[in-house]
């Protein structure tokens, strides 16, 4: 695997750095998720489901194929076993308060004085300065709410609504091991690891950079318009007969305005006046919308398939979960891989969002039990038999 030697020594929970941590292992690294003797809370999503691996899929994808510890760094002992860890380690993750990691002496600047290569990557859910620096962050909060993704996605009339499970956190996880990754590099070159940070907010701002930049240009944004009058008529959603969804995004200045009239059987459409530029087309996108959707339920969905891609047109199926994990193009991408479940099977999870072909991705070991290799980990350390007993004995480790 590519990051095969790669030690990360995560001390998380949730989803963002959890998920970065399970990318890196993915790719090869050796993961130990260090835990309080409480568990990450993410273990008991799905608590009382028979399967405790498969039976917790939410959990799963973020921790396949790491090895777990706990320790307990209210006391000594375990705050002594988690510094020797990171003195081992390439990476620390972590999205504990730094306030508490100074407390603990589990900051930057004390482990990096035992392992000066240490890369050390803080995610938090605003940053690391500034006056909110110091509040906690979920990914519906910092990076839906305050980055102004949500107002952004709310069409302009409407209500708020939540953002699903994990999707702010997982781009944030993509944006940490970027950044990992990129210290890394340096590392190779200098000798030296480095403090890297993340947040949920800055990841936020960046998702929707394309619009933000346009309001720091010009001060001010257009609002997302409802379907039924959208800014751009041609790319909107449409319905085919049977009752499935499309999503349409012509190519830019009109390209592709005579292959849709085209497609839906309309090409009378073309020569009206009222959709005969850009312009006019955006003043009358009401009446294009009316038009289109009345010519598309023309059709059922296998029509409308043939038609657009027979005009080689851009646009996708609006799939229904069940209809992406059935899509054999996904699994063509690369969308899934295989986890064991424990109990000599396994199955489907969503993969890591990057191939390497040639480079074996097929199966991941299962999730870890809680503290399921605090043993194995700390006798790595040198730590004898006696002294873990002790540990245990202390409530140090479990």
């Amino acid at each position: 695997m590519l990051l095969k030697s790669l030690k990360v020594i995560e001390f998380a929970s949730y989803i963002a750095a959890p998920g970065a941590a399970g990318i890196l292992g993915d790719w090869g690294a050796d993961v130990i998720k260090v835990e309080r003797p409480e568990g990450d809370p993410m273990r008991h999503v799905f608590a009382d489901t028979k399967n405790a691996v498969a039976g917790n899929p939410t959990f799963a994808v973020d921790n396949r194929g790491k090895r777990a510890v706990v320790l307990d760094i209210s006391r000594p002992e375990g705050r002594d076993a988690l510094a020797r860890l990171a003195a081992t380690a390439d990476v620390f993750l972590t999205n504990v308060r730094p306030a508490a990691l100074k407390r603990a002496g589990l900051d930057e600047a004390t482990l990096r004085r035992d392992n000066p290569r240490l890369v050390y990557a803080m995610v938090t859910g605003y940053g690391l300065e500034g006056p909110d620096a110091h509040l906690p962050g979920f990914d519906v909060t910092a990076f839906w709410a305050r980055s102004g993704v949500a107002r952004m996605h709310a069409p302009k009339g409407t209500d708020p609504f939540i953002l699903r499970t994990g999707v702010g956190d997982h781009t944030t996880s993509m944006a940490t091991v970027s950044a990992i990754l990129a210290a890394l590099y340096e590392r190779e070159q200098t000798g030296h690891g480095r403090l890297v940070q993340t947040s949920l907010l800055a990841t936020g701002v960046y998702t929707v950079s394309s619009d933000m930049a346009v309001q720091l240009a010009f001060g001010r944004l257009a609002s997302n318009r409802p379907r039924t009058d959208p800014f751009d008529p041609l790319a909107n959603f449409y319905r085919s007969s049977d009752d499935h969804w499309f999503v349409l995004n012509p190519r830019g200045g009109g390209a592709d305005w005579k292959a849709l009239t085209r497609a839906c059987g309309r090409p009378d459409l073309a020569d009206d006046e009222r959709f005969a530029n850009g312009r006019s087309r955006r003043i009358n996108s009401a009446a294009l919308v009316v038009e289109l959707e009345a010519a598309f339920a023309r059709f059922d969905f296998s029509e409308v398939r043939a038609r657009l891609d027979g005009e080689d047109l851009v646009w996708a199926p609006v799939q229904t979960p069940a209809e992406v994990a059935a899509d054999p193009q996904v699994a063509a991408a690369g969308g899934w891989v295989d986890v064991e479940d424990g109990e000599g099977g396994s199955f489907r999870s969503p993969a890591a969002p990057a191939r390497f072909p040639g480079v074996d991705q097929s199966v991941r070991p299962p999730p870890p039990g809680l503290g399921e290799h605090t043993r194995e980990v700390l006798a790595g350390l040198g730590y004898s038999e006696a002294e873990i007993d002790a540990l245990y004995a202390s409530g140090a480790a479990a």
